[in-house]
């Protein structure tokens, strides 16, 4: 299950992507508690593609570190698509970084309820001053396997989308530059 989402090739080849581009990345996790932030940093040389990262488990560290309004979190919960843009935004901001994932979600096998059962995980990725995807995933299996589906879809999203930005910016540049 693990490899099938997103695995290590993928990473170096997403680290090499943001390298190649002098471009950052960050997470703001809830759910998969820092394992986006472990996999990336798994692969030597990440410091140069990735500042850090929060572990906003809590509404509170949503709140103070994240910016996270509390109305949105009154009105939405922090398992929802609103939430997790703010999240995005402030991961962005507090990290000066590039690209930004961020993760709320119900791993289990408690705390789920009829209209956010375990394994609901929403995943949110953005690019600086620009687009943002969020998304709402239903995973199956343990809270570990939850975590772990959870971690490596949102790394394959990131990835997809650095793909489609990047090559954007350098088709930008070449269709711009003097010749």
């Amino acid at each position: 299950m693990r490899n099938e989402i997103f695995n290590t090739n993928d990473m170096i080849e997403l680290q090499t992507l943001l390298r190649a581009n002098k471009k950052t990345i960050t997470t703001a996790e809830s759910c998969t508690g820092g394992l986006i932030a472990h996999l990336i940093t798994k692969i030597s040389g990440s410091s140069d593609i990735f500042n850090g990262a929060i572990v906003s488990y809590s509404n509170e560290i949503k709140e103070q570190e994240l910016h996270v309004k509390n109305t949105t979190l009154n009105d939405f919960g922090a398992v929802s698509k609103e939430v997790v843009k703010q999240m995005l935004e402030g991961s962005l901001v507090k990290f000066s970084a590039d690209y930004a994932i961020a993760v709320s979600g119900v791993a289990g096998p408690t705390g789920g309820s009829e209209n956010k059962p375990v394994g609901t995980v929403v995943i949110g990725i953005a690019q600086k001053n620009a687009d943002y995807i969020v998304d709402t995933c239903h995973f199956e299996g343990s809270r570990e396997e939850v975590q772990i589906q959870a971690a490596n879809t949102a790394l394959a999203k990131i990835f997809k989308f650095l793909r489609k930005s990047l090559d954007k910016e350098i088709k930008t540049y070449y269709n711009s530059s003097p010749i």
